[in-house]
């Protein structure tokens, strides 16, 4: 694909590790025209990643048929330019509470994703959608 820029993205994928590099390319070109560094978007890419991942894994037990929307904005925070991501699925509905991630001190491979993204983005908020699945909107304001 070739890159894209833009103001704003939507889209759709499969429950499928495969979407995941059209949905970094998506991610990147709303992140670099608000101005962050390119360790910035990787992070803010990771952090997706490991949303959608979770999502693929937990929400709908592994990958599937079954959308996931993914809507990319660039809005403003605290007065600052930022980006928003808002990841919509429509699989398990869990208490937004019970979402945390594992304690640091086991060390394992895995159950990292949530610790992640709380990690990378400024705000995070789980919510469960309306009759079924869950939203998760993210945000990252950009710092000069």
């Amino acid at each position: 694909m070739d890159d894209v820029t833009c103001a704003d993205a939507e889209l759709t994928i499969r429950c499928d590790p495969t979407a995941l590099a059209d949905v970094r390319q998506r991610v990147r070109g709303v992140a670099e025209p608000i101005g962050f560094a390119d360790q910035d978007v990787s992070n803010i890419m990771l952090a997706v990643d490991e949303a959608i991942a979770n999502v693929i894994r937990h929400g709908y037990g592994g990958p599937c048929d079954e959308p996931i929307n993914i809507r990319i904005q660039r809005v403003s925070m605290d007065e600052a330019a930022a980006i928003q991501i808002t990841i919509r699925d429509f699989g398990k509905q869990v208490e937004p509470d019970c979402i945390v991630g594992r304690s640091l001190d086991e060390v394992r491979p895995g159950g990292l994703g949530v610790h992640i993204i709380r990690t990378v983005m400024d705000d995070v908020v789980y919510s469960p959608a309306d009759d079924r699945g869950m939203r998760l909107v993210m945000r990252k304001k950009y710092v000069p």
